[in-house]
């Protein structure tokens, strides 16, 4: 009946979540480039004029051409958002002596890390979990004051070339995730697990554009935009606006975890997160493809206290999130290190408190850097900021806090927040999260 239950449950989870994902709109990859794509500063025939011709696609960005970061840290996130863990809040041994099944621990575990207990043969856990994402800032640069410098196409040849377009940009990137998880105890010592993530991408961008005249000087009817409220309609600034959200099934999560080690109040565990691309990476649902975690977890449990460590290694395939969406080629989404260290307190029978560090080393990841160009010609001189792309790998941390409470027979409600430490990637400064844990 169980293995009935645990079957139903799992296509329960899938079916929904595909239910959702039926209405697609508009691509998200490409909404940058709509802007800063490649073929320029993307506006109207008659908004950029250069020498009497339309030549809208004659200002280019170092950085428009490289804005797939936003992509990749975007899959990135997608790719390496904890999950909270499929192991139930309830584990069990076997005790010769009644010959029954005792709880084995006297808190409720972890929420975004794991255990290295499993959850018993035989029995079921299900899990439901609400995380809301809003991004503020992309290697420590604020998504709300991003600048960009737009070059004319061979400036080097000065005179009217010189002319540029400066650009302060501000970037909305959101993403909530709904995950329904169910684990089943294979053996005493094996668990396997189905994570359901269903999500919700939003990104907007504002451009607010500026001509600067350092070429053809006060002759602003070569380069500018077109605006009905200046002198001829030829005006100096304008503002883009662009936005887009989808809604479906993320990339789902196998797990199968085993028990190593079980001495008395110590477990040590080993597995492997299988993560299937399932999500659409077109509208930036899901990283668009494979990755394996392999994954060790330690825990004890000395009296109310339970801590426990964690390791793992994320290896993602290729992608077009990690390549060039527009022409299809993929490429490798960054792989990353991590590590866990943490506890929960049982404060009482039906009360527990959790507190984790997480450390991640994201490896060979393009990245933002800002820098201030300064510009010159006939028409006057000027100091833009900008922003540069270089390829590093760097390290991430977030602390969580959250608890668990016992609110029904074998049912736990959780809810936690995670705080950015660093400013590597992109980053949440909080990150909520509430859910449900029901055990049989």
């Amino acid at each position: 009946m169980q293995r009935l239950v645990v079957t139903l449950a799992a296509v329960w989870l899938v079916g929904s979540a595909q239910a959702i994902a039926q209405t697609r709109p508009a691509t998200l990859a490409t909404l940058f480039e709509d802007i800063y794509g490649p073929n320029g500063l993307v506006v109207s025939s008659d908004d950029v004029q250069l020498d009497g011709t339309t030549h809208a696609a004659h200002f280019n960005s170092a950085f428009q051409s490289d804005f797939r970061l936003v992509n990749i840290a975007l899959a990135t996130q997608l790719a390496s958002i904890p999950l909270p863990s499929p192991a139930s809040g309830f584990t069990y041994r076997f005790d010769d002596a009644t010959g029954t099944f005792v709880r084995s621990t006297q808190s409720f575990g972890p929420i975004l890390t794991d255990r290295g207990e499993t959850i018993g043969r035989g029995r079921v856990a299900f899990g439901f979990s609400y995380q809301a994402f809003t991004f503020d800032h992309l290697d420590g640069v604020p998504l709300v004051q991003v600048p960009a410098v737009f070059r004319h196409d061979n400036f080097d040849l000065g005179g009217g070339r010189l002319d540029v377009i400066g650009t302060e940009n501000v970037i909305g990137a959101s993403v909530s995730q709904f995950t329904g998880a169910v684990t089943y105890g294979i053996t005493d010592r094996i668990d396997v697990a189905l994570a359901v993530p269903v999500v919700r991408t939003e990104l907007s961008l504002i451009s607010n554009a500026t001509v600067h005249r350092i070429g053809t000087g006060t002759n602003n009817t070569v380069h500018y935009f077109r605006d009905d409220a200046a002198i001829g309609g030829y005006g100096s600034t304008h503002q883009y606006f662009s936005e887009a959200s989808a809604t479906g099934l993320g990339d789902m999560l196998v797990r199968l975890k085993g028990t190593l080690m079980r001495e008395a109040t110590r477990a040590f565990a080993a597995g492997i997160d299988i993560r299937m691309p399932t999500g659409d990476e077109q509208n930036l649902l899901g990283a668009g493809a494979a990755g394996v975690r392999p994954f060790a977890a330690f825990s004890a449990s000395m009296g109310r206290f339970a801590p426990h460590a964690n390791l793992w290694y994320q290896w993602n395939g290729e992608s077009i999130l990690g390549g060039d969406v527009a022409l299809g080629q993929e490429g490798g989404l960054p792989d990353n290190f991590a590590y866990a260290v943490g506890t929960d307190f049982g404060v009482t029978d039906q009360f527990s408190v959790i507190f984790d560090v997480i450390g991640q080393r994201v490896l060979d990841s393009p990245r933002l850097f800002t820098r201030t160009l300064s510009l010159s010609g006939p028409g006057g001189s000027v100091n833009l900021p900008d922003i540069f792309l270089e390829s590093a790998s760097y390290w991430t941390a977030n602390a969580a806090l959250g608890f668990k409470a016992n609110v029904a027979t074998r049912l736990l409600i959780e809810v936690n927040l995670k705080f950015a430490m660093t400013d590597g990637g992109l980053t949440d400064r909080v990150t909520p999260l509430v859910g449900l844990e029901w055990a049989f």
